[in-house]
């Protein structure tokens, strides 16, 4: 695909995602919760998981927050990539999604949504806007569940 046409793909997915989320909400019942915050831009994302009964796989993945159009078309992208994740995958995908920003990586053809976020790397200052979810997720999945997080975490 030319260059012209990704950068147009990239641009159409993010402004759509942007206006017309799909996975904006708090999920019912919330299992996990962590707050993020870009302390460079102001970009917000609260993030809430629903996970299965036994709690090693997504069912959910929610957010609420205000932001960038890269910082919540990146939210919404990853809810749902998620869904029916086991936790481990989830954690991985984490770690591919920080690689595909630096240019090292991309996510295989059942995820090729995610791919599209490729363009964010084209735009140094604003690899930290498309990583603000990842990093919540991570704390999220991270923390143990019923504890509530004491503070929103940073991506700086």
């Amino acid at each position: 695909m030319a260059l012209d046409n990704l950068r147009d793909l990239y641009q159409q997915v993010i402004l759509e995602r942007y206006k017309k989320p799909r996975n904006r909400g708090k999920s019912n019942p919330v299992d996990r919760y962590q707050k993020g915050h870009n302390p460079s831009c102001g970009d917000t994302i609260e993030l809430t998981l629903k996970l299965s009964e036994a709690g090693d796989r997504i069912d959910e993945v929610k957010f609420e927050g205000e932001g960038c159009a890269i910082a919540l078309a990146s939210a919404d992208l990853m809810a749902d990539a998620l869904r029916g994740k086991t936790t481990v995958e989830a954690l991985e995908m984490v770690q591919r999604f920080q690689s595909m920003m630096r240019g090292e990586a991309e996510f295989p053809q059942d995820l090729r949504k995610l791919n599209v976020m490729q363009g964010v790397a084209q735009f140094p200052v604003r690899i930290k806007c498309a990583n603000l979810s990842w990093h919540t997720l991570k704390a999220a999945l991270e923390s143990p569940q019923g504890v509530q997080p004491a503070a929103a975490i940073s991506n700086e």
